[in-house]
């Protein structure tokens, strides 16, 4: 493999490593909710889903953007060898945690009671949330860490401390919430306090990922030494300077993340204050926003987390090249990261919406027809959100940081408009939330390739990323629903069913992406596992 191959197999590989950590994550985090929905219901479901809601965006406030800017910051002192200012900017990064994160969780904690009561009109929401406060603290050290390594182009710790951080959060939520149901078993806020007790896995979860980085920390800390020792530059960057270009980097991150994250926060506030104004009871209310939260985003969420992966192994990469100003070696990063983005977002959709029923009835049995219909028809926005993901990543990374802000701020001026008119004019119910959900990403997109056509003079290549891969899903899709049908017919059985239709579903889209031209010999190469799948392929000549 030549060298320029090489080091775009690292980026990807790097990259593919979070993607499955995320993945494996997600999936443990699917898996333990059933048992979870099971003890506290959809109402818990509902006060669980709110209570993350803000605290998603308190988190945002003051600690998620760390890992992005931390990693951003650092690659690019690392690719100039200026290793004492790029520690320096480790020691600024981790003193900002923690203060914004001590400061962040004493807002959560008391502020808990008046959000829940005055803007979700559901005042048992403030349990679980006073239980989610500390992890703020948690996260934001926990993020510079993640930051740090992620500089450092290694994905490795990142991917390691998630693992653990959820096999800790499925424990201790399944347990916690059976706990606390049956503690408080006589109280009208039964199902609050079963959603505070999933709350409190995510706290200990945390908890003990970070104990991990920290571990990971010391062990590499000779290395950090001999590194310092190495460093030939003559100008060390002052901590007032470096504190100043961190908020730089930092606020620009959590604008952009807070707008993405608020769009739920404005759901859930319309929703509830609407739905009440139709006059539909509170108990309905809760249950049908369970679903949206529960089902619909939990399914839809779960391959976005590539985009994420990829996005966070993309910009260190980014940044190096730009620093470089290496124009040709910036765009190959670009194009494989979203070529690569797409093959897998495209099946991931099409895969949803049509076994909507069957993955459903499979993980979540309670779930009813309303879930099954928000997921066939918003399985689509997997796509739109992926493509914003990275595409925000492009952005950032080509220090273009206020972009992402402006379009996502135009997109959910949008968002609002669409949501409130399908609640209030047209009575869409949860399906109105699904349809901001896509138009929000979808505008997203589209704004930010604008964006990027614009600053990089970039042309993203098309038949091979987007229509190739779009037909070879849509036909896999088709395969697969005639699969599930012929053999639930045969054996009525939904597991076996929807088991092996995905299976065949995996090989008939990796067959026809490969006839069809959507990867070639040298894409191969650069994918995780390519040289396996070239073999396979050259085997039983698809290519």
């Amino acid at each position: 493999m030549s060298a320029s191959k090489k080091k775009k197999n690292d980026f990807l590989v790097q990259g593919s490593i979070l993607a499955a950590a995320s993945i494996i994550s997600r999936f443990i985090g699917l898996l333990y909710r059933i048992p979870v929905m099971n003890i506290i219901g959809k109402s818990g479901m509902a006060y669980y889903g709110n209570a993350f809601e803000i605290y998603n965006i308190v988190l945002i406030l003051s600690s998620f953007s760390l890992p992005l800017s931390v990693s951003k910051l650092v690659s690019a002192r690392n690719e100039k060898k200026e290793y004492i200012n790029s520690y320096r900017i480790f020691l600024c990064s981790m003193v900002f945690a923690i203060v914004s994160g001590i400061l962040f969780t004493l807002l959560l904690y008391f502020g808990a009671d008046a959000y829940a009561s005055f803007v979700l009109k559901q005042p048992s929401t403030a349990i679980p949330l006073r239980v989610l406060a500390p992890t703020i603290f948690i996260s934001a050290v926990m993020g510079v860490l993640r930051g740090f390594f992620q500089g450092k182009k290694t994905m490795i710790p990142t991917a390691l401390s998630q693992l653990i951080e959820q096999i800790i959060n499925a424990v201790v939520s399944i347990a916690a919430s059976y706990l606390l149901m049956k503690q408080y078993s006589a109280s009208p806020d039964i199902e609050a306090y079963g959603a505070a007790g999933s709350t409190l896995g995510t706290c200990t979860g945390a908890f003990v990922a970070l104990v991990f980085l920290m571990f990971i920390y010391f062990a590499y800390k000779p290395t950090i030494r001999k590194q310092l020792g190495r460093d030939k530059s003559n100008y060390y960057e002052p901590y007032k300077q470096i504190f100043t270009l961190l908020i730089i980097t930092i606020i620009p991150v959590i604008l952009s993340q807070t707008v993405y994250q608020i769009s739920g926060v404005i759901d859930g506030a319309l929703y509830g204050n609407i739905m009440a104004g139709k006059g539909i009871a509170g108990k309905i209310r809760d249950d049908m926003y369970g679903e949206y939260t529960g089902y619909y985003k939990t399914l839809t969420n779960l391959p976005i987390a590539i985009a994420s992966a990829m996005a966070s192994s993309l910009v260190p990469s980014i940044v190096s090249a730009h620093e470089r100003k290496d124009t040709k070696d910036l765009h190959e990063k670009i194009n494989s990261s979203i070529h690569f983005n797409m093959i897998i977002a495209f099946p991931c959709a099409i895969g949803l919406s049509v076994l909507a029923k069957p993955i459903l009835q499979l993980i979540f049995p309670k779930a009813t027809n309303l879930a099954v219909g928000l997921l066939m028809t918003g399985s689509i926005s997997i796509i739109f959100f992926t493509l914003s993901t990275v595409s925000n990543g492009v952005l950032q990374g080509i220090n273009q940081m206020k972009v992402p802000v402006i379009n996502s701020g135009i997109s959910v001026a949008l968002h609002v408009v669409i949501v409130f008119v399908a609640l209030k004019v047209f009575n869409m119910g949860t399906y109105g939330l699904v349809l901001g959900n896509v138009t929000f990403a979808l505008v997203v997109s589209a704004l930010n390739w604008i964006s990027i056509k614009k600053h990089l003079n970039y042309k993203q290549e098309i038949k091979k990323t987007f229509i190739i891969p779009g037909i070879s899903s849509i036909i896999m899709g088709v395969v697969t629903w005639l699969v599930y049908q012929g053999i639930y017919l045969l054996t009525h059985r939904n597991t076996i069913s929807t088991v092996i239709s995905i299976l065949i579903a995996i090989i008939v889209y990796f067959i026809l992406l490969l006839l069809l031209k959507g990867v070639d010999e040298e894409d191969l190469y650069s994918f995780p596992l390519g040289r396996t799948i070239l073999r396979l392929a050259m085997k039983f000549n698809l290519l």
